[in-house]
């Protein structure tokens, strides 16, 4: 497996993002609030400029959070500090983060066709992904992994849009590939479940699929044009996931039992996550919120975000008081912040 190893000097060092926008959000009946802000407040921080907006968002294992940015992977702070790191690959499209086993963040490039590895320290490690034609109209060489997560055998399980796969790499670097029994489906979001195996999406399938650790795919048709986006294991064991096309928030049993619940308003939900507080948290492309269900299924509180047409897209939880999510439609450059005041 051919690798490489380059240690990149970060481009951005100690540059102090000033929140742009801090605004008290809208709730809904239910949950508690403080004065100034109903239950969460929305802080926006922009970002340095660069040739595509922040996608992929996770927590990092030292406490920042890590985002993808272009070809950079940023890190920044809760004081607003930011450094980034441009990786070895141009042009490469990144997407997905993930906090692997190994303690790195992994990373998804979508248009190079690799799964990437960087350290806390900023040392990138890249892995060719063996499968290298679109089947669909992605770029063409590129099987354009998407999600990523970690496995109950600790290693890295992958999605390929455009290569019709479930891919799978160990920390050192060996992938497999396993194809989805689907023609054309587009596996997108993909989470652990807690039956130790791995659930992921089918976009334009409209399916929810299973894969075990041994490669057995098993999968759930949802209503068609539904278009599934992500997928996250709740606080109720139970995974959750967004429905882009049907405008709601799904919910699956390890048995294969689905449950829809409708998103208010404009809605969109794509990025999903469980939150610091035991419910789902959610964010509307298209309403431009961030959105609250617990795991009844009642959406409790919708929280504007401050720039229109935001584009947001991931979120993830930031710590037991905040999620952080991802704005990168047009010329939106931001991340945001959910600061969590209500109980």
């Amino acid at each position: 497996m051919k690798r490489i190893r380059l240690s990149q000097i970060p481009l951005v060092l100690m540059l102090v993002l000033a929140p742009l926008t801090a605004r008290g959000a809208v709730a809904r009946p239910g949950y508690g609030g403080t004065a100034g802000c109903a239950s969460a407040c929305v802080t926006e921080y922009a970002l340095p400029p660069a040739s595509a907006g922040p996608f992929g968002i996770t927590r990092g294992p030292d406490g920042a959070i890590w985002f993808s940015h272009g070809d950079k992977v940023g890190r920044i702070t809760i004081a607003g500090t930011v450094t980034e790191y441009t990786v070895p690959t141009a042009n490469s499209g990144l997407g997905w983060l993930h906090v692997g086993p190994d303690r790195a963040i992994w990373f998804a490039e979508r248009d190079s066709n690799k799964i990437g590895r960087i350290t806390t320290r900023g040392t990138f490690t890249e892995y060719p992904i063996p499968t290298a034609g679109s089947l669909c109209d992605g770029p063409p060489l590129s099987s354009v992994p998407q999600g990523i997560a970690t496995g109950a055998d600790r290693a890295l399980w992958f999605t390929e849009e455009c290569g019709n796969k479930i891919g799978r790499i160990t920390t050192d670097g060996a992938i497999t590939e396993y194809p989805v029994p689907t023609q054309d489906s587009h596996p997108l979001g993909i989470a652990d479940g807690p039956d130790g195996a791995l659930w992921f999406v089918e976009k334009k399938a409209a399916t929810i699929g299973r894969i075990t650790t041994a490669g057995v795919i098993t999968e759930y048709p949802l209503t068609p044009g539904a278009l599934p986006q992500r997928i996250a294991r709740g606080p109720d064991d139970a995974l959750w996931f967004s429905e882009l096309g049907a405008n709601k928030i799904g919910r699956i049993t390890t048995a294969g039992v689905i449950t829809e619940y409708a998103v208010p308003g404009a809605g969109g939900p794509v990025g999903i996550t469980a939150g610091p507080d035991r419910a789902l948290w959610f964010v509307e492309f298209k309403g431009n919120a961030i959105g609250r269900m617990n795991v009844a299924g009642q959406v409790t509180n919708e929280y504007p975000i401050p720039t229109p047409n935001s584009g947001a897209l991931q979120i993830a939880v930031g710590s037991p008081r905040s999620l952080w999510f991802t704005e990168g439609l047009g010329k939106n450059n931001k991340l945001g912040r959910v600061a969590l005041t209500g109980r």
